[in-house]
């Protein structure tokens, strides 16, 4: 076990020592923009949310003769890569400014080792609030933090900014190139993905679309409205239809059709429900899991599409992401020390921070001295905003066939309801 354990410590050592040693490759987007970003493929998990095939951090460089560019930078800990992406380009020590579209730990942990490297004296320029972000996170250290102008010199190319509080920090912002119609979104158009492909086109929608949803789903659902407002005004302004290329900061580069992500987000943000129910619930001795399954094959009967989630072995945020384009959650909770299930407080918790709108909610749970858990998830559904047309159900101890029918009641009310709603 030893000599194991000391095989395993010494492969890492050296691991880490031939990665700093590694030149990775830049991949370029235009003539004179490279992506210079970091590929995470083993991240689990974001801040709560599953992601299973890993994400990336994209930055990219701008290269106009003397003058050089890095838009957004890293995580803590993968500077080397993004470093190693330029030096392939050129010198990082010829980097002459910086621009942070957004202050999140996964796009600006890794500023204050780039900024050592090339120079702290260079500026760094952000939003108001992402420069008011910067020097919360890091105290300046020793940083030339800035504000954005108007216009910002590239070396014969102007770029603008657009402030996008609130999509999804209130530092957030985009960056353009009219010149080239090149929007750098920060966060906006993403997923997380670890992949060697960086553009749209490489990859089928078959494969980035859930991705891509998932993504929308968990990240930008409560900025919904913002977002709507954004599309509406790059639109009147006419900035949509000069856009040619979309450079976000997780995921693919749209290059063959960037008007695809856009319909998407277009359509996301109205967040109309589909003809569909989802089912979310946890299960101590099997009785609430009896009920969860008898409701969906009822919904099912009542040509109502049915998501089943048990929340032993469903991640919460891939439920979430069924949640989002259904018309109906129901939610099951056993009671227990008086209380909903932990895994189902957790569910609740985390989908009521997302805001979700246009949802009708139903609760139901087995129970054996007393039943407040179906009582609980029937309240927080209602302060979640939720349409509930029906009271909880509780079926005492372990059900049985003749205790169906207030069952098959609440799912007969919940299929009326998904049907006009939908």
């Amino acid at each position: 076990m030893t000599a194991v354990l000391f095989s395993e410590i010494a492969n890492i050592f050296i691991f880490s020592k031939l990665h700093k040693g590694f030149k990775m490759e830049p991949v370029k987007v235009t003539d004179n923009i490279y992506w210079v970003g970091a590929v995470d493929y083993d991240i689990r998990d974001f801040h709560g949310y599953l992601t299973p095939r890993g994400s990336t951090y994209n930055a990219y460089l701008v290269v106009n003769g003397d003058v050089v560019t890095l838009i957004d930078t890293v995580k803590h800990g993968l500077e080397d890569e993004l470093l190693s992406r330029v030096a392939k380009i050129v010198d990082p020590s010829k980097i002459t400014q910086v621009v942070s579209n957004h202050a999140e730990m996964d796009h600006s942990g890794g500023l204050p080792v780039i900024m050592k490297r090339i120079g702290l004296e260079k500026p760094v320029y952000a939003s108001s609030m992402g420069v008011k972000n910067l020097f919360g996170q890091f105290h300046y250290a020793g940083m030339n933090l800035q504000t954005v102008p108007e216009k910002l010199d590239l070396g014969g190319e102007d770029m603008v900014f657009l402030e996008t509080r609130m999509i999804h920090w209130p530092d957030s912002m985009f960056s353009f190139l009219p010149s080239q119609g090149v929007l750098f979104s920060q966060d906006g158009f993403g997923m997380h993905l670890a992949a060697p492909e960086r553009f749209d086109d490489e990859v089928d929608e078959k494969v980035w679309g859930p991705l891509a949803l998932n993504y929308f789903a968990n990240i930008l659902t409560p900025y919904t409205v913002q977002i709507g407002k954004l599309l509406e005004k790059v639109a009147a302004d006419g900035l949509l239809a000069q856009i040619k290329i979309v450079c976000p900061d997780h995921g693919f580069v749209w290059r063959k059709n960037p008007g695809r992500i856009v319909e998407l987000y277009s359509r996301w943000v109205q967040q109309k429900p589909e003809r569909k129910a989802v089912i979310v619930f946890d299960t101590m001795w099997h009785s609430t899991e009896y009920m969860a399954r008898e409701l969906t094959d009822y919904l099912a009967c009542q040509g109502i599409e049915t998501r089943y989630h048990n929340l032993k072995n469903t991640h919460r945020s891939v439920a979430t992401t069924d949640c989002f384009e259904a018309a109906a959650i129901l939610i099951g909770s056993p009671t227990i020390n008086n209380q909903m299930f932990p895994s189902v407080a957790d569910f609740l918790t985390y989908v009521k921070s997302l805001k979700f709108k246009n949802k009708i909610g139903a609760a139901f749970g087995s129970h054996g001295w007393s039943g407040e858990g179906a009582k609980l998830v029937q309240a927080e559904l209602k302060t979640m905003g939720f349409e509930v047309p029906s009271d909880e159900v509780r079926i005492q101890w372990v059900p049985q066939e003749k205790d169906l029918g207030p069952l098959k009641a609440l799912g007969q009310t919940v299929a009326e309801a998904v049907k006009k709603l939908s």
